[in-house]
């Protein structure tokens, strides 16, 4: 690698060190400094990871690549001194114990972690949906209509569960109590009221490569990529994983702009048309965003009372600002920004 390729990559990992530690995983971000440091020193690392071609650093998250790999390596069972210096066995990163484990790993794991080197990471953080209910919600009230759903980004499409998941909202509580999972979201504001129920018609989701839940290696992947001293949203993982596994979700595999063309065609009377992604549109191609609104572009012409079309969106619209919950419905077309938010849902700010 030359040294503009390796400035590049090791700013990626300072750059996810320091989203670590804002997002309270500080096990996370002292391994990835750790990995920095021995890439710097001509380590293991550096013999595994010369180059990389795949893309920016930053946009492929190379760092989330490896910090996945190898906690797969640490739930996988096969490296139990790995799993004993991990969380929840271990409650901090100690480079005293880890270093020459990781060294190790890193020659003897090589091929492992390249192949998972290979993908970008894929999570299904199911708290996001503490966000995107209130957007459901508005779009029940305002349309009268159940809800098909079309979420593009979904991985293993544990999202397109929401409405059978628990949740307590500031006050407010909603949905199944006997739900395996179990959200709890700090609102901030004058949170909307969720009617008892909110009818779902269909739900369908879109990946460039979705995880099978009926997979266990897939569903170890999936495990890997939530941070490891975080406990509670690897349970909630865990129950979503499990309440999915009794009705697998279909998710569609490929490109996202074809997909979203072929689903928004035709317009479904008695039904709102809901488009909807979290924390997805920064990680799109360009040419594919733009496939994306023109294809929503051509399917607003055709809403109408009968089959609204609804654009529900959580995403980073500036930078260094919170994500934004956005929702655009036809045939009115008016965007309303609903909601300010942590990007895993943990607090909720109500506009």
């Amino acid at each position: 690698m030359d040294d503009g390729g390796g400035d590049a990559l090791i700013e990626a990992f300072r750059e996810q060190v320091r989203w670590c530690d804002k997002l309270g995983s500080p096990f996370t971000a002292r391994l990835l400094e750790w990995l920095a440091d021995d890439w710097l020193a001509g380590g293991p690392l550096r013999t595994l990871l010369p180059t990389w071609s795949a893309g920016p650093p930053g946009q492929d998250l190379v760092p989330l690549r490896l910090a996945g790999a190898l906690h797969a390596l640490a739930l996988s069972g096969r490296h139990p001194e790995l799993a004993a210096a991990y969380p929840p066995a271990a409650a901090a990163f100690d480079a005293r114990v880890l270093a020459p484990r990781l060294r190790q790993l890193l020659v003897d794991e090589a091929g492992q972690l390249r192949a998972t080197l290979a993908s970008a990471p894929q999570t299904n953080e199911v708290m996001r949906s503490a966000v995107l209910i209130g957007g459901y919600a508005a779009i029940a009230e305002a349309t009268r209509l159940p809800l098909a759903l079309r979420e593009i980004g979904a991985s293993a499409g544990l999202n397109l569960l929401w409405d059978r998941f628990h949740y307590a909202l500031g006050a407010q509580t909603w949905g199944d109590a006997a739900s395996p999972v179990h959200i709890a979201s700090h609102w901030r504001g004058s949170a909307p009221t969720l009617p008892a129920r909110i009818a779902v018609a269909e739900r369908r989701g879109n990946d460039l490569r979705p995880v099978a839940l009926s997979d266990p290696a897939a569903v170890l992947r999936l495990r890997s990529y939530v941070w490891p001293d975080q406990a509670a949203r690897a349970a909630r993982l865990q129950g979503a994983i499990a309440l999915a596994q009794r009705d697998l979700p279909c998710v569609d595999g490929g490109d996202a702009a074809a997909w979203v063309e072929r689903e928004l065609a035709t317009p479904r009377a008695g039904a709102a048309t809901v488009l909807l992604h979290s924390v997805v549109w920064q990680y799109l191609p360009g040419a594919t965003r733009e496939r994306i609104e023109a294809a929503v572009a051509a399917a607003a012409q055709r809403a109408t009372q009968a089959a609204p079309l609804a654009w529900l969106r959580m995403e980073f619209f500036a930078k260094d600002a919170p994500a934004e919950l956005r929702l655009t419905l036809w045939p009115e077309g008016r965007e309303r920004t609903l909601a300010r938010s942590h990007p895993h849902g943990e607090w909720v700010e109500w506009l």
